[in-house]
């Protein structure tokens, strides 16, 4: 979860035209002012990518792919796209339940022979959806030692899975990592070849995505954007990421113009038969259904999903009934591509959109800004403390440093460093008992803990 980080030092931003200028449509001019208040600020790079009823909105590259030699972003640059690539491990799945080399509702085991006995009633199923309990292993507290050097499918499975289950299979949802990397294996068991293979055979040659694949530390991989981070003095190289380890849950690289064609393949039925496509886009819990979040909102049925690795962060929205895609890839950390994503996708349906410097603070007494300090838990290791310093106001995550916040009216504040509006319920006192904070397309209520 990617909240109120610090800010990122400035740097120019260059803009790239993909291609001769397209009309100046007034959702394309809007949705252009939205993603250069990000370029501009130094908080976004990478490309832009907006498709509506057969025509493209926007098709951009922002800032550079590579800072040092000054290189720009452009349409064809390629992206390690995070998480994204558990929908194709997912679609994976299903394409080998149609040919009868497995089913969904198999147990683990009947795959991964060694698994634990406590993984007994964990499905392919559960895998999919986030449900097994198996804990995710970029949490385990070693998780970034590890993740710098090469490891195999079966040495990274003997990372997590002797370790207790968080809850009954089946019972809950948690996101894991560690799940899919398991679905990669019987990906592997079930086919014959490769997790690399299978996907190239099967969705990337016969789709033309020929901008697509499993991402390397070795291999010279043309148009590659490098990867970048925030740091304490400006910009930084991210860290060092070896890509076997993300293996099924997130080790692909993309364009924005490939994913549209494996959105329009997907959803137009060249990948999957209708059953397949129902059950992928069928939430179990917390509105996931296999490889993708199914978010209904408006009359709207958004099919989404993020991802995030060290220097990309990436998101996708498919609305089929809007014939809507909107592909966001960024090769700078944090909550940018997000954000822009969430702001094409209302701009594009005809909502609103207010920019952090479009929002106007107002006055207010700053003595009643105290019944609403203290401590709010937006979730289990993450808590958000109020504070009130004369007549500011002020907000720091756990391990964040204090940003001011600005009033938009006695219970509601905006951070003017990062997206993010917050919003306070309290009691019959005044007090408050509930801080709800919207970033990056999301709410996220905390509830106060002191």
């Amino acid at each position: 979860m990617t909240v109120l980080l610090k800010r990122i030092a400035q740097f120019a931003s260059v803009l790239l035209l993909a291609m001769p200028a397209l009309a100046a449509a007034p959702d394309a001019v809007r949705m252009e002012e939205i993603i250069q208040s990000y370029a501009k600020s130094g908080q976004f790079m990478g490309s832009v990518l907006v498709w509506k009823d057969g025509q493209t909105l926007i098709d951009k590259g922002y800032g550079y792919a590579n800072l040092e030699w000054q290189v720009t972003n452009a349409p064809d640059s390629k992206f390690r796209i995070g998480s994204m690539t558990k929908q194709f491990t997912a679609v994976a799945i299903l394409l080998l339940q149609e040919r009868g080399k497995l089913a969904i509702t198999d147990p683990v085991r009947k795959y991964i022979p060694d698994a634990p006995a406590a993984w007994d009633k964990i499905t392919l199923y559960h895998l999919l959806t986030h449900t097994s309990g198996i804990p995710n292993f970029t949490d385990l507290p070693d998780h970034q030692e590890r993740a710098r050097n090469p490891v195999t499918p079966a040495e990274e499975l003997a990372w997590f899975k002797d370790k207790p289950l968080n809850f009954p299979p089946g019972t809950k949802w948690n996101y894991s990592n560690s799940g899919y990397s398991v679905l990669g294996m019987v990906i592997e068991k079930a086919s014959g070849l490769s997790y690399q293979q299978f996907l190239t055979d099967n969705f990337f040659t016969p789709l033309g995505m020929k901008n697509t694949g499993y991402d390397s530390n070795k291999t010279v991989i043309a148009n590659h954007a490098y990867g970048y981070a925030p740091g304490k003095d400006g910009v930084e190289v991210a860290a060092y990421n070896d890509m076997t380890v993300p293996y099924a849950a997130g080790a692909l690289y993309s364009t924005t113009h490939d994913i549209l064609i494996w959105d329009q393949a997907l959803f137009g039925g060249k990948v999957l038969k209708p059953a397949s496509l129902k059950t992928m886009m069928k939430p179990f819990l917390d509105d996931y259904g296999c490889g993708f979040w199914i978010k209904k909102a408006g009359g709207h049925t958004d099919v989404t999903h993020a991802g995030g690795i060290n220097g990309f962060n990436t998101d996708g929205h498919y609305l089929p009934d809007d014939k809507l895609a909107v592909v966001v890839m960024a090769n700078l950390n944090g909550p940018a591509a997000g954000e822009v994503a969430e702001k094409m996708v209302k701009v594009a349906l005809g909502e609103p959109v207010v920019l952090a410097s479009e929002r106007k603070e107002v006055a207010i007494d700053p003595a009643g800004f105290d019944a609403l300090a203290g401590i709010y838990q937006i979730a289990p290791k993450f808590s958000l403390t109020f504070s009130r310093d004369g007549g500011s106001f002020y907000v720091q995550g756990t391990g964040q440093p204090r940003v001011e916040i600005f009033p938009l009216g006695p219970r509601e504040f905006f951070a003017k460093v990062v997206d993010a509006v917050m919003r306070f319920e309290v009691d019959a006192n005044g007090r408050g008992t509930k801080v709800i904070l919207h970033q990056g397309g999301r709410d996220m209520p905390g509830p106060r803990v002191n």
